[in-house]
């Protein structure tokens, strides 16, 4: 009796407690097959002794206690008939704790012990339920199809173990068997709660199949259950037949009434975003797109908590702009989608993968909307642009009045708020005011009491803000200040209409008028054209607007290194279109009026591999890295900018300007080589040599950075330098050749030598494998004097680290400056 109604009474009403708060903070993951059980497993290890859940702790306690004060095991029989109770109770904290190494030996123990207990079939399930935790799920399937052959099941424990049964077939991937198990757990279960979670689970796995209409006649048995089930599975069954809905033959009346009244069920409001959600997947359906992005943004300021869901909506809405070729919104929403997706996922990953692609459209949009404006306006004669700038400061005049008027409004309500409020009121009027005067406001009514009214309003400006009269006016993204409109109009400094600002004449002294100026806009804008028309075919196969930004260029006397790749990326827009006749037109015309350019070789001989053209690009890239690979560097820099411009247009001019950033920074030190590799990074920030480039800045750089030098004598390695300044490479090959036939005449060292360019004057001529300060100080004493051909030509030392320093940094004359020292 003490077991049964005092430890055991105790420790279950833990576990409640504490199952009822894991299911309160479960969330359900309706985008996804939801699991039999709430209960969200964690892979975080625990040491000894510790709890996920203390309530758990606590009726694992109670459950030892009643096994080690209450246990009467006498000659190997247990005379006390709840044992196995505390042995299942103890099973299931552990479970419920996530400790299911001990929760598996708990009901095993069960089973060798309590043979004979009325318990014995819910300890089966139970242990069965911590095999599949244990990814068992081959064996939990085996033992639970043996317990339904072989016992006979009251309802709830049928309901236990199909239910178990069903989810260790979905863990495997076997989902018709799974359906078959979720109906019968469905069937037997007394409690509507599982009831309502089984058929809707049954319903999604139907979805997973493809029976849409199976899916239906489940998702309708979940609605018909209504309130004896959480409202999350009802209003989840009415979103899951949306998303079934077939635009083609259904009833789109019935189903637009549908989605009003769910909208409009008081009940339902915590459930609105997942319901505009849904209304706006119908109106994009139905082709009313101004309602579905509306529905979209509503669902996006109602629900907050669920990630998924906005995520979806932020996605939804960038893919609606970019397909209407509104790339700078579609950019906007793709960055919010990322802030509410797991970081490195692969949903992340494929929209930050659409997100860089948008970076460069964007950049060269904004350029040439802005540049297109200035033209325009240049264009315009003298009559037209005063007309328009006129126009434009007249609306100006009447957004700064209506401003100012505004902000006057609010600055007599606020000080109305002031004199008014409670706090102010002459605290001797308010001392003798009469009792009369004082019970007749003490019994009016709220709203007809001016000062209570006046303090309240205060107090709401106080803590809330100027909020608008709308719904939703809590949410802290509709905390609205008072603005200073679009213009800076303040109504504590008055309005000046006499300003510059609403004077067309302000206006139109920044109007460009040298034809310098206008020229570098109009190149600028060509040169946006061009980059935009390569984008939309190349990245994002908007053939048609890459067509009409190649034509706009075409059109507007570009430059001449911007003609060819033009026309040329014009006609394979044509190609992709199907309009080959437009194509011929265009390929005639680069083949006879650009004969001798590369893409009219392309297109004269199109079977030949461009691989093994040797005017293709990858061959005239690998003959320049050879040169690098030489050390001729100075050469390198001139013809990767030759290559820039005849390859416009081309990837292959970010592995140029990569190599010359390079090579540049082998020439002219460190400075030169970090702002290289910074206007690299900039201007092509998607190909890989642009991520290259920003990987060197962020890693390898802040390590070269360091311009100091080391002692040579804490050095482990030598060089010996001769240096040539101004000197023909004749000369400097002339003498590394004699230097060799000395150092072939030494027995006892193994020394090699080279050729480094240290600027673009001096060359380095350095003797390596050099293991003493002395040896190297005294190279010169190695040879025999009497030699004729013994060199005498004035060296330097330097340890092979302060060498890297000098080559990063070419501050050679600080190092002999202070080693002079």
């Amino acid at each position: 009796m003490t077991t049964e109604y005092n430890t055991l009474y105790n420790g279950n009403m833990a576990l409640e407690d504490g199952r009822a708060r894991l299911n309160e903070e479960y969330r359900d993951d309706y985008w996804n097959i939801l699991p039999v059980e709430r209960l969200d497993f964690e892979e975080d290890a625990m040491l000894p002794g510790q709890s996920k859940n203390e309530t758990f702790s606590r009726s694992e306690e109670k459950a030892v206690k009643a096994i080690q004060k209450h246990s009467m095991n006498i000659k190997g029989k247990e005379k006390n008939p709840k044992m196995d109770e505390a042995y299942l109770l103890l099973g299931k904290s552990r479970y419920f704790d996530q400790r299911f190494v001990p929760a598996l030996e708990a009901f095993n123990y069960i089973l060798y012990k309590y043979a004979l207990s009325d318990k014995i079939n819910v300890a089966r399930v139970w242990r069965e339920k911590t095999n599949m935790r244990l990814d068992n799920d081959e064996l939990a399937i085996e033992n639970l199809k043996r317990l339904l052959r072989l016992e006979k099941l009251d309802r709830q424990e049928l309901a236990d173990a199909t239910s178990t049964l069903a989810q260790a077939y979905l863990n495997i991937k076997v989902v018709d068997t799974a359906i078959t198990y979720l109906e019968v757990a469905a069937e037997s279960t007394t409690k509507n709660e599982e009831r309502g979670r089984y058929l809707f689970i049954k319903g999604q796995l139907y979805n997973t199949l493809g029976y849409k209409d199976s899916a239906n006649i489940t998702f309708d048995r979940v609605i018909d259950m209504h309130r004896k089930i959480p409202r999350d599975y009802y209003i989840g069954a009415y979103v899951e037949k949306a998303k079934n809905f077939d635009y083609e033959t259904g009833d789109k009346l019935a189903f637009a009434e549908t989605l009003s009244m769910l909208e409009e069920d008081r009940e339902n409001r915590p459930y609105l975003g997942r319901i505009y959600h849904q209304v706006g997947e119908y109106y994009l359906a139905t082709n009313n797109d101004s309602l579905g992005v509306a529905y979209y943004n509503k669902s996006l300021r109602t629900e907050r908590s669920d990630k998924e869901l906005n995520a979806r909506n932020y996605k939804i809405l960038g893919d609606f702009y970019f397909d209407n070729a509104e790339y700078k919104s579609a950019g906007a929403y793709y960055d919010s989608t990322l802030t509410n997706l797991k970081v490195d996922s692969k949903p992340y990953r494929t929209i930050k993968r659409e997100r860089d692609n948008l970076v460069d459209v964007i950049y060269y949009e904004e350029i040439s909307k802005v540049d297109d404006s200035i033209i325009h306006l240049v264009n315009l004669t003298e009559t037209d642009r005063l007309a328009y700038f006129e126009s434009y400061t007249d609306t100006l005049k009447i957004q700064a009045e209506l401003e100012f008027e505004r902000q006057e409004a609010e600055a007599r309500a606020q000080d109305m708020l002031s004199s008014n409020n409670g706090f102010n009121v002459d605290t001797k009027a308010s001392a003798f005011q009469s009792r009369d005067e004082a019970a007749k406001n003490a019994n009016t009514f709220y709203f007809y009491n001016s000062t209570t009214l006046a303090y309240g309003k205060n107090e709401f400006m106080k803590i809330w803000g100027d909020r608008k009269n709308e719904d939703n006016w809590r949410w802290s993204n509709m905390n609205f200040s008072a603005s200073t409109g679009p213009i800076g109009v303040s109504a504590a400094e008055g309005l000046d209409l006499t300003a510059d600002i609403f004077q067309p004449q302000f206006y139109l002294d920044q109007i460009p008028t040298e034809q310098k100026v206008i020229d570098s806009i109009v190149k600028e804008r060509n040169y946006a054209y061009f980059q935009l028309g390569v984008i939309y075919k190349e990245k994002f196969s908007d053939y048609e607007l890459s067509k009409s930004k190649l034509q706009a260029l075409l059109e507007s006397n570009p430059e001449e290194r911007l003609i060819v790749p033009a026309k040329y990326n014009l006609y394979k827009d044509y190609e992709l279109l199907g309009q080959h006749g437009e194509a011929e037109i265009v390929k005639k015309d680069i083949i006879t009026n650009h004969s001798d350019s590369r893409y009219a070789e392309i297109l004269s001989n199109p079977n030949q591999g461009l691989a093994e053209d040797i005017n293709s690009p990858e061959t005239i890239y690998k003959m320049v890295h050879d040169k690098f690979d030489a050390q001729q560097f100075q050469d390198v820099i001139t013809l990767c900018d030759k290559n820039i411009r005849d390859f416009e247009g081309d990837d292959i001019v970010a592995k140029f300007a990569l190599l010359k950033a390079t090579a540049m920074g082998r020439l002219y030190g460190f400075e030169t080589y970090r702002s290289s590799l910074n206007e690299v990074a900039t201007s092509c920030p998607n190909l890989p040599e642009g991520q290259r480039a920003e990987e060197l800045i962020r890693d390898v750089l802040p390590r070269m950075a360091d311009s100091s030098f080391e002692d040579d004598e804490s050095g482990k390695r030598f060089r010996v330098i001769f240096q040539f300044a101004n000197a023909s490479d004749e000369e400097i090959d002339a003498f590394e050749e004699r230097l060799n036939a000395q150092i072939k005449k030494l027995q006892y060292y193994s020394f090699t030598t080279s050729k480094d360019v240290y600027s673009p004057t001096t060359t380095f001529v350095v003797v390596h494998g050099v293991d003493h300060l002395v040896i190297a100080e005294g190279f010169d004493g190695l040879f025999k004097k009497k030699d004729k051909n013994r060199i005498t030509k004035p060296y330097f030392v330097i340890s092979s680290n302060n060498y890297q320093v000098i080559q990063i940094h070419k501050n050679l004359d600080s190092y002999l400056s202070q080693n002079k020292s």
